[in-house]
């Protein structure tokens, strides 16, 4: 369901097709909620190893929720994801709405920089902590000139063309291989003016540009989060952009696409899990199943104290 985002009634006829073996999607489901059951506590430590560091990357996305006290019987739930890149795990975390309570709750122990778009959630919660520093989304920045490509072609196609640049050197630091000492140096001698003649166009452009028009958006999006986007430059860590945690998020919008909504809000909390668990195996390059294979025969014996050795990445499968 959460790999091969296949429902629970496709894999019934799977089951009754290939070994003759008629199962309900009852049992289906309970063998899920079981599986959670067992895992729910390496859930609660793979939070905490995601925040333990000082550099997080946070993204979100919507996912419906069947709700039969709701009138039209679905819900807008989201799906927030937390990501650090130095290990590679991955934390997914269902909130009923889209407010900032969710991230300043799952945040409230963090400290260092968090990597997002601008999405007002993310401004509310740092503006009331001096101690989490938003780091700004390039990607998030360039598709704003795309968008405005259709009616502003000169000035889009110029600004995409130092973004063109801007990637051009990345890809220079990783074909390398640079540590974050080296990516730093590199990053303030090629990539730095760049983004101050990006920011110097932008400000030459913006009485010029219509306010509502996708060319005054995106000259907008650029200065109104340009403090954020220098902040990239100040670490040798930081990506240039929240790509690598928007991968992490496809996963569900395949799960949406082909079995369409949760069965209820325990049902999406259940896939926050496993997309946590599946993602992280993923980005560290395990096999997803005999990561849970192992991990279901070992966990309900495991020492709590050693609950770390049960989580992607620490293991050698």
């Amino acid at each position: 369901k959460y790999v091969d985002h296949l429902p629970y009634y496709r894999q019934a006829q799977r089951f009754k097709r290939e070994y003759g073996w008629e199962v309900a999607q009852s049992t289906l489901n309970e063998w899920t909620i079981a599986c959670c059951r067992l895992l729910a506590p390496l859930y609660e430590r793979l939070a905490e190893k995601v925040k333990e560091g000082d550099y997080m990357q946070a993204d979100e996305s919507p996912i419906k929720v069947l709700d039969q006290m709701k009138k039209g019987g679905t819900h807008q739930g989201y799906q927030w994801v937390y990501r650090s890149p130095e290990s590679g795990l991955v934390y997914f975390n269902y909130r009923k709405g889209r407010g900032h309570n969710g991230p300043k709750e799952v945040l409230e122990d963090y400290k260092g920089f968090l990597q997002c778009d601008g999405y007002k959630a993310y401004d509310a919660l740092t503006g009331q902590r001096e101690d989490i520093l938003q780091v700004g989304c390039l990607a998030h920045t360039r598709r704003k000139f795309v968008d405005a490509r259709g009616s502003d072609r000169k000035r889009s196609d110029h600004a995409l063309g130092i973004f063109k640049e801007i990637y051009a050197h990345e890809a220079v630091t990783r074909k390398k291989d640079m540590d974050a000492e080296d990516r730093y140096r590199y990053r303030k001698e090629h990539i730095a003016p760049l983004l101050k003649e990006l920011h110097a166009w932008a400000v030459l452009q913006a009485p010029t540009a219509i306010p509502k028009s996708p060319m005054g958006k995106a000259v907008g999006y650029l200065l109104n989060q340009w403090p954020k986007l220098e902040r990239i430059l100040e670490d040798g860590r930081s990506e240039l952009d929240n790509n690598l945690i928007e991968n992490k998020i496809r996963p569900l919008a395949l799960g949406r696409k082909n079995y369409l909504f949760a069965g209820s809000h325990k049902g999406a909390e259940r896939a926050a899990m496993m997309y946590s668990f599946f993602g992280s195996c993923a980005a560290n390059g395990i096999d997803p199943l005999k990561w849970l294979t192992d991990t279901l025969k070992r966990i309900k014996e495991h020492p709590i104290k050693k609950i770390d050795e049960l989580l992607p990445g620490h293991k050698d499968l």
